[in-house]
């Protein structure tokens, strides 16, 4: 079965799965906006990023780290990794893994003793922070190759040198568009111009990047200058790629017919994906709606999630049942190449999503141990 919107999708998991809810489509919305989540989380994944990706934490100003702003996503630069054979051996608590990577990992870290990667309810933590000081952070995730399951703990720099976030607004009954999605733009907006060593300029209506390092500022074109930071093998502190994921044409419209919030979001993030209707519709129709026997345990967990007297959400990016996490990393591995034609880019005009991959593995790659020293 297809949609032909997302409102008439929002609808049916309105009258399927939150019809016991006081506000069956705000519920159904609030949804639908954890699915964006977990589709950018997933596809992250696919790229080879998960080692360099945090959740939910604290993304400084420049020039002001009094204030801080949660993101969906950081990326930080990888200072080292350790491989742990997996075993099922739960919970698989902080304590547990700290033990086995040994002493030496716990000196001057304040340990995170209550987060567990894996609990004894079968539920997974992804991207576990087991221990951080001011400089680097201890993260681990689950990770399969070719050999089975692994432990992989990264040693993350504090600083990221990437951000992502998702932004999406339902449509009301009666409304044309969601009434507070100029407010969520202009949120998005703020942050995504605040929190990078790149200074946007508007000069003679054209916009600069201004960037200052080693006491030398640079002043170029904007798309000219972020590539040749991105593209140039010495990292740069304090600069963040910033990343905006949006979602529902009745919100945001198209790439060729962008409303006021659409074209304050693309002047303000380095890059803006829109993640189509078809691609949403099609993820929450194959995996939640109507599984083949393979993904009903992703079914099972986002409807045991929602269902009337839940105790806990399964089946969001930080904490969701393993076996749907197994079973969504067998997705997107399969159809990668249809889930990133979902997206349409944005901005920067005339790139694809090949383009992002393709900078942020740069940014990845780069020698980091040059610029940051975190022994």
């Amino acid at each position: 079965m297809s949609y032909q919107s997302i409102d008439s999708l929002q609808n049916v998991l309105k009258n399927d799965v939150f019809s016991h809810t006081k506000d069956a489509k705000k519920a159904a919305g609030r949804a639908l906006g954890t699915m964006v989540e977990i589709i950018t989380y997933y596809l992250l994944r696919e790229w080879g990023l998960c080692d360099y990706i945090s959740i939910e934490r604290g993304l400084p100003e420049f020039g002001d780290e009094e204030i801080c702003h949660n993101v969906e996503f950081t990326l930080h630069p990888l200072l080292n990794l350790s491989k742990i054979k997996f075993e099922d051996n739960y919970p698989l608590t902080t304590s547990k893994i700290i033990k086995v990577l040994g002493e030496d990992a716990k000196e001057s870290f304040s340990l995170k003793k209550s987060n567990k990667l894996i609990d004894t309810n079968n539920v997974l933590r992804n991207s576990c922070l087991l221990a951080e000081n001011d400089k680097v952070l201890l993260v681990a995730n689950l990770c399969r190759n070719k050999d089975g399951q692994y432990i992989h703990v990264a040693k993350q720099y504090h600083s990221p040198f990437a951000m992502v976030e998702c932004k999406r607004v339902g449509v009301e009954e009666g409304c044309k568009k969601g009434p507070q999605t100029i407010e969520k733009a202009k949120q998005g907006a703020y942050v995504a111009q605040m929190t990078s060593s790149l200074q946007k300029v508007w000069l003679d209506g054209q916009r600069y990047g201004l960037i200052c390092e080693d006491g030398v500022t640079l002043i170029k074109p904007y798309d000219k200058l972020l590539n040749e930071i991105v593209n140039n093998d010495k990292p740069l502190k304090k600069f963040t790629l910033s990343i905006g994921v949006v979602s529902n044409h009745g919100n945001w419209f198209t790439a060729e017919n962008k409303n006021k919030e659409m074209k304050v979001l693309a002047n303000s993030y380095d890059w803006l994906l829109f993640l189509t209707d078809a691609g949403l519709s099609e993820f929450v129709t194959s995996l939640l709606l109507n599984p083949n026997s393979k993904h009903q345990v992703v079914k099972e967990a986002f409807i045991s999630s929602y269902k009337e007297g839940k105790k806990t959400n399964v089946f969001t990016k930080t904490k969701i049942e393993k076996d749907a996490h197994d079973a969504l990393c067998g997705y997107f591995s399969k159809n990668i190449e249809k889930i990133e034609g979902w997206f349409n880019v944005i901005t920067p005009e005339h790139c694809s999503l090949h383009n992002l991959k393709t900078a942020l593995l740069n940014m990845a790659h780069k020698k980091w141990e040059e610029v940051y020293d975190c022994r």
